[in-house]
């Protein structure tokens, strides 16, 4: 199927005329709960096969850092493409397949991540039969575009597709990269797996953070934008013993400029993870 880039744009300009709401206490802390998140379709020229997409920060059709969510009925698939910059994704439900148009499909859940370079064609699925597929999707810069297979070119960046099985988790107190001042050992602790860039000297790095069923403290950020997507779990925020807790389920984010705490307690049975987007390092710090 060939379909033009100027429509594309056009119409992924137009379908994102409107952006989910924050809630901003001030200009260095915000906070979208996924229910206030606001889905319009990714390529109206599409309807309904049309991915659905909410934007959690930023804003996809400038140059700016952005992070969404998309949703993905079941059996969706696109048609070959590229995209004019690299993108980064955290499945948050369902199951999804990114890779060249020829693959075999290699079906990766919750948990599992997976990169696109900039100028390479690929195809993007959501399996049949396990409901609507959600991701989260993070670019550093932008727009973010649509354009066919016949753009194609080499960025001298290479995939990756890595399942939640195969992630490689640490303990907080033993990652040089975070800060983990009174997390507890064992069963019991924070850990950390390694995504993406290099924190040292302050530079922009992705990592998955893993809190304990239970957990009460807090995650603090530095002078630049540290920001956390829920993908697995649910729990309460709070900055502030003057303000209200809020409840953050799959798909909410937090996000600050500044190195302030966001008090963090896990209210699910289970394991809970955040996508961390930062610039240098952060710091768990475990009550």
């Amino acid at each position: 199927m060939r379909f033009s880039s100027l429509a594309i744009a056009s119409s992924l300009a137009l379908s994102l005329s409107t952006f989910a709401a924050a809630s901003q206490d001030n200009q260095s802390h915000e906070v979208v709960q996924s229910s206030a998140v606001e889905f319009q379709p990714l390529n109206p020229a599409r309807g309904d096969a049309s991915p659905q997409v909410g934007v959690l920060w930023g804003d996809i059709r400038e140059d700016v850092p952005t992070g969404t969510l998309l949703r993905f009925q079941p059996g969706f698939s696109s048609p070959p493409h590229i995209h004019n910059i690299t993108y980064r994704a955290v499945v948050i439900s369902g199951a999804v397949h990114n890779d060249d148009p020829a693959a075999e499909p290699m079906w990766i859940g919750p948990g599992s991540f997976w990169t696109q370079p900039a100028g390479e064609v690929h195809i993007t699925a959501a399996r049949d039969g396990v409901g609507v597929s959600t991701a989260f999707l993070e670019i550093l810069e932008g727009p973010y575009l649509v354009q066919p297979k016949e753009r194609t070119f080499a960025n001298g960046e290479l995939p990756i597709n890595v399942d939640s099985g195969n992630i490689v988790w640490i303990e907080a107190n033993d990652v040089t990269w975070v800060d983990a001042p009174g997390a507890s050992s064992g069963d019991g602790a924070p850990q950390m797996a390694f995504l993406w860039g290099n924190p040292s000297d302050g530079q922009k790095n992705g990592t998955l953070l893993k809190l304990p069923a239970g957990f009460e403290g807090s995650i603090t950020g530095g002078d630049t934008w540290m920001r956390a997507v829920v993908i697995k779990g649910s729990a309460t925020h709070q900055v502030g013993a003057d303000r209200k807790a809020k409840a953050l389920d799959t798909g909410s984010y937090f996000g600050s400029k500044s190195p302030i705490k966001h008090e963090v307690s896990c209210t699910s049975t289970g394991e809970y993870i955040f996508y961390m987007s930062a610039e240098g390092k952060y710091q768990v710090s475990q009550s």
